[in-house]
């Protein structure tokens, strides 16, 4: 098994998103990429952490490559925007990529230049491209949190 953390706004569409495609076997929605130790979400949501809400996802790469989930993760959010999606606006609504190894960084950074130079885009893509760091799950509440309360998507797809 593989780990992948990817951040593309508020983590509750994503991890829906992220968890039905298969070849996933694990995810955690939770915060990243920031300086306060064991935060909160009501810390994170005042953008003075430095956190991403982001997803922890664990996958089989016999199923899925790290390339199929990135190309998911362009498609759920729109990467031209810096510090927000759609009504979200902030640092923790961040596009980001955390690679766990220089395999994930250099696909990470390949995909990114193939999405830059496809047009799909008319504003340069923002992403960020950092290594993992410590990953905090969020509170038991966030976790599956669209599955939970029977909401379909909550999650505003890029342009």
């Amino acid at each position: 098994m593989e780990q992948a953390t990817l951040a593309a706004g508020c983590f509750w569409g994503v991890e829906a998103e992220l968890r039905a495609v298969p070849g996933v076997v694990e995810t955690q929605v939770g915060y990243t990429g920031g300086t306060t130790e064991n935060p909160t979400y009501e810390q994170v949501c005042s953008g003075r952490t430095g956190h991403a809400e982001a997803v922890w996802l664990r996958f089989d790469p016999e199923r899925v490559s790290y390339e199929k989930l990135l190309d998911v993760f362009w498609k759920l959010h729109d990467p031209t925007t810096m510090n927000r999606q759609g009504p979200d606006i902030g640092s923790q609504y961040r596009s980001a990529i955390f690679f766990h190894d220089t395999a994930q960084q250099i696909a990470a950074e390949a995909s990114r230049d193939r999405l830059a130079a496809s047009g799909t885009y008319r504003r340069p893509v923002v992403t960020q491209i950092v290594p993992a760091v410590k990953f905090y799950p969020a509170e038991e509440y966030h976790q599956r949190y669209l599955e939970k309360n029977g909401l379909a998507n909550c999650h505003v797809p890029g342009m």
